[in-house]
C-alpha cells in the first residue's frame, strides 16, 4: 500500500512538473527540484521525454549532479553527460565514491573520460583509476576505497580517539578494518565492539578473525549471493596476496541485484535492460531489430515444417485448426522450465553435481503434465470433432512434446551457459523453436502416416 502511494505520488510530481515546463514556469520548477531527493530527481528524468529532460537537467542544482547520476540508467546518464563539459563533469563526481564515479567514467568515450580525470586533483585521480583498473562486473569494479584501518597492537582508546579526530565515517560503516605492517587483512573491528569495550584493551584481544574476505576478482554475481546469505552492510575486499585493496556496502549490492532482475526481465525480450524508455525511436528500432531478425529465422524454420506436410493440411482441415495446440502447450511448458533453470544458474543452485537430478525430475514432470494434458485433449478432440483417431494422434504428440520441452527447458539454459551466451537472452527463443518444430513435427507426421 505504501509502495502504491508513492508511485502515485511520483505521476503527480511527473505531471505537475511536465504542465509547468509547457507554460514556461521554470523558476517553480526549479523550486521543486531544490526540495526533492536525487534518487527522486533520477526518477523524474528517467520518467520525462528527452527533451523535458534536458530542461529539467539544466533546472536542477549542479551540487546534486553527482548523486543523481549515480542513479540513473545508462542511456540516459550517457545522454546527459554528453552535454556537460569535463570540468563540469569533474565537479559532479566530487564526493561520490570512487566506483561510483569509475561507473560514470566507464560509459564515456575514452577522451572525455581522460579529460574529466585530469580535471580531478592527484589523490582522487588515483583512487577512480584503480577502481578502473578492474572489470566493471567484479568486486573489484565494485568495491570503494574509502576504507579506515587500524593496526592489531593499539588500544582501543586509541581507535576511538582517532575515529573522533576523523570526525565523520564512510558511508555504511559497521566495522573496521585491522591490517598488519604489509597492509594485509589479519581482522575486523566491528563498532558495536568497539563502543562496548573497555579503553585499555589491545584491538587484537577483542577482533573477529577475517576469513571471508571477498577476492577481488569475484563475479559481481557471487558476491551479491555473499551479501543476501550472510546478510552483510560491508564486506572487505582483498588481492591475490590478501592485501587489502577496498571494500563493499550493501548500497552496491543491491544496485547489482536490480540489474540482474531488469537484465533477466528485459532479456527474455532481447531488450537492453539500461534502454532508455523515451530513447530516439531509430536507435531504439535498430536495437529492437537484431532480435527480430533471430524471431524470423525461429519462425521460418516452424514453418518450414508445416510445409513438409502441406498435401496433408489440405486432406483434411481439422489437421490446420488444431495443429497450433501442440507446439503452444510445448512452449509454455518449456518455458516455465526455462525460468526455473536460468534462476538456479543464477543463484548458484545448479552444477555438475545436481544436472543430472533436475534433468530427471523436469522430464518426470513433462512426461506427467503431457500424459494429464494428452488424455484433456484427446478427449476434447473426440467430441468436438467425432474422431477417435484425430484425438489419438494429437494426444500422441502433445505428450511427446511435454516431454521434449521438459528436457530441453533443462539442457538448452545449461548449454548456453557453457557457450557463454547468455541464457535469459537466448533461451526462451531456443526452447520455443525446438518446441514448435517437434510438435509440429509428430503431429503432422502422424496425421501423415494414419489418415
Amino acid at each position: 500500500m505504501a509502495e502504491q502511494i508513492e508511485f502515485d505520488q511520483a505521476h503527480h510530481t511527473l505531471q505537475e512538473i511536465t504542465e509547468a515546463l509547457e507554460n514556461g514556469r521554470f523558476v517553480h520548477v526549479r523550486r521543486q527540484l531544490q526540495d526533492m531527493e536525487p534518487e527522486d530527481i533520477a526518477h523524474l528524468l528517467e520518467a520525462s521525454p528527452r527533451k523535458a529532460r534536458y530542461v529539467l537537467w539544466q533546472l536542477t542544482d549542479p551540487e546534486d549532479y553527482g548523486e543523481i547520476l549515480e542513479e540513473l540508467n545508462e542511456d540516459v546518464k550517457d545522454a546527459l553527460v554528453s552535454k556537460m563539459a569535463p570540468e563540469k563533469l569533474a565537479e559532479a563526481t566530487e564526493g561520490m565514491d570512487s566506483d561510483d564515479v569509475a561507473y560514470v567514467l566507464r560509459s564515456l568515450p575514452d577522451d572525455l573520460s581522460r579529460e574529466v580525470l585530469a580535471q580531478m586533483d592527484a589523490a582522487e585521480r588515483l583512487r577512480v583509476e584503480t577502481a578502473l583498473s578492474y572489470p566493471e562486473d567484479t568486486a573489484g569494479g565494485l568495491m570503494n576505497t574509502d576504507v579506515i584501518t587500524i593496526r592489531g597492537d593499539v588500544d582501543v582508546d586509541v581507535v576511538l580517539r582517532y575515529l573522533r579526530m576523523k570526525g565523520q565515517l564512510p558511508y555504511a560503516t559497521d566495522s573496521l578494518y585491522v591490517i598488519d605492517a604489509e597492509s594485509k587483512l589479519i581482522g575486523y573491528l566491528p563498532l558495536s565492539t568497539l563502543i562496548t569495550t573497555q579503553p585499555d584493551i589491545p584491538v587484537s584481544e577483542v577482533m573477529e578473525d577475517a576469513d571471508e574476505a571477498i577476492n577481488v576478482d569475484a563475479k559481481d554475481s557471487d558476491v551479491a549471493s555473499l551479501f543476501e546469505r550472510r546478510n552483510w552492510v560491508s564486506a572487505p575486499v582483498v588481492d591475490e596476496n590478501q592485501h587489502l585493496v577496498g571494500r563493499i556496502t550493501i548500497d552496491d549490492v543491491v544496485d547489482v541485484i536490480r540489474e540482474d532482475a531488469e537484465h533477466s526481465m528485459m532479456s527474455m525480450a532481447g531488450m537492453n535492460d539500461d534502454e532508455d524508455t523515451f530513447a530516439p525511436v531509430f536507435k531504439s528500432a535498430r536495437k529492437r531489430s537484431i532480435w527480430l531478425g533471430a524471431n524470423v529465422l525461429a519462425a521460418l524454420t516452424a514453418a518450414s515444417v508445416s510445409n513438409m506436410f502441406e498435401a496433408t493440411l489440405e486432406q483434411m482441415a481439422a489437421i490446420a485448426v488444431l495443429m497450433t495446440i501442440v507446439p503452444s502447450m510445448g512452449g509454455v511448458a518449456g518455458n516455465q522450465t526455462v525460468a526455473l533453470v536460468i534462476r538456479g544458474l543464477a543463484l548458484g543452485h545448479i552444477g555438475d553435481s545436481n544436472k543430472r537430478e533436475l534433468l530427471l525430475k523436469e522430464a518426470s514432470i513433462g512426461l506427467l503434465n503431457g500424459i494429464l494434458w494428452a488424455l484433456t485433449i484427446g478427449a476434447i478432440v473426440v467430441v468436438w470433432k467425432g474422431e477417435w483417431l484425430l484425438g489419438g494422434i494429437i494426444s500422441a504428440a502433445m505428450m511427446t512434446n511435454l516431454f521434449i520441452a521438459g528436457v530441453a527447458g533443462v539442457m538448452i539454459p545449461i548449454l548456453l551457459k557453457k557457450m557463454n551466451i547468455d541464457p535469459a537472452l537466448a533461451g526462451g527463443m531456443a526452447l520455443t523453436t525446438v518446441t514448435d518444430v517437434v510438435g509440429l513435427s509428430v503431429f503432422l507426421g502422424l496425421a501423415t502416416l494414419f489418415i
